[in-house]
């Protein structure tokens, strides 16, 4: 008998806060149990908890309403050793096919360990160069990369050295995708700059780059029930600006082309229509 294959880790990871990783991770977690995937989820920041008390809220609205929504296994970790989230995320993993983590929007040793770890690393990044900065630094005047940032520099080693043990131990590869949130108020020119800036870093470092969610009201409006866009049937009547969004979630999940389970077809299925 084979053993068990280890869930696919996502891991969404920024060292600043206000950037939609949080917003971005629930969605994708309910977007792929919609898909018939088992998900876990681990939320590191203890503070915070945004990631829990959303899947938290969410399941009270199931019992509130009596009824059944696709959800996650999910905790929030509050040891002290990255040995302990090895085995929280065993716990939480076991016979899952995707195990979330959820990161604090600061520098953060768990954070660092979890990402270093990612089959897939999600970086969202609203569009500025605030956030830029994050992962690189760019001249004044050309606005030309001058170097990697700290973290950019991290998860390029961590990616070398996945990238041997993918051929010693048949580990998968890391694939680093930057999602860009939040792009409709930018000033063209500097949107220009940026996407020069990014194109030219991607290249550099090897990630990806895709469009994610644009700021909407909706996303806050829905936090306190736990529903997400996807929720057709709960949500009530739906205005043109939240259709929209969730085309834009659709068009996300397609980017980061995750490895869906083959074995079993879905229970509610995220469907292309509106």
């Amino acid at each position: 008998m084979s053993a068990p294959t280890a869930p696919h880790r996502i891991v969404f990871a920024n060292e600043k806060g206000g950037t939609g990783k949080s917003t971005t991770a629930v969605h994708v977690a309910i977007a792929l149990a919609y898909q018939g995937a088992r998900v876990g989820a681990i939320d590191l920041d203890p503070r915070q908890r945004t990631l829990h008390r959303y899947l938290e809220n969410r399941a009270e609205t199931e019992t509130r309403r009596a009824i059944d929504l696709p959800n996650a296994r999910f905790a929030v970790f509050n040891g002290a050793t990255t040995t302990e989230l090895d085995e929280l995320a065993a716990q939480i993993g076991e016979g899952m096919d995707f195990l979330l983590f959820d990161t604090p929007g600061r520098d953060d040793a768990f954070a660092r360990h979890a990402a270093t770890e990612a089959d897939t690393l999600v970086t969202p990044l609203n569009d500025s160069f605030v956030d830029f900065d994050l992962i690189g630094q760019v001249d004044a005047e050309t606005f030309k990369v001058r170097r990697l940032s700290f973290y950019a520099e991290l998860i390029w080693e961590a990616r070398k050295k996945r990238a041997m043990a993918t051929i010693q131990d048949k580990r998968r590869e890391m694939d680093w995708v930057v999602v860009r949130n939040r792009t409709q108020h930018i000033e063209a020119r500097n949107m220009r700059r940026l996407d020069q800036a990014l194109t030219e870093l991607s290249k550099r470092v090897g990630f990806r780059i895709a469009s994610g969610l644009s700021e909407r009201v909706i996303y806050r409006e829905l936090f306190p029930s736990g529903l997400t866009l996807l929720d057709k049937g709960h949500l009530g009547e739906l205005g043109t600006s939240h259709l929209v969004a969730r085309q834009e979630l659709r068009a996300l999940i397609a980017a980061l082309g995750l490895p869906m389970p083959a074995a079993r077809e879905p229970e509610l299925a995220l469907t292309s229509q509106g």
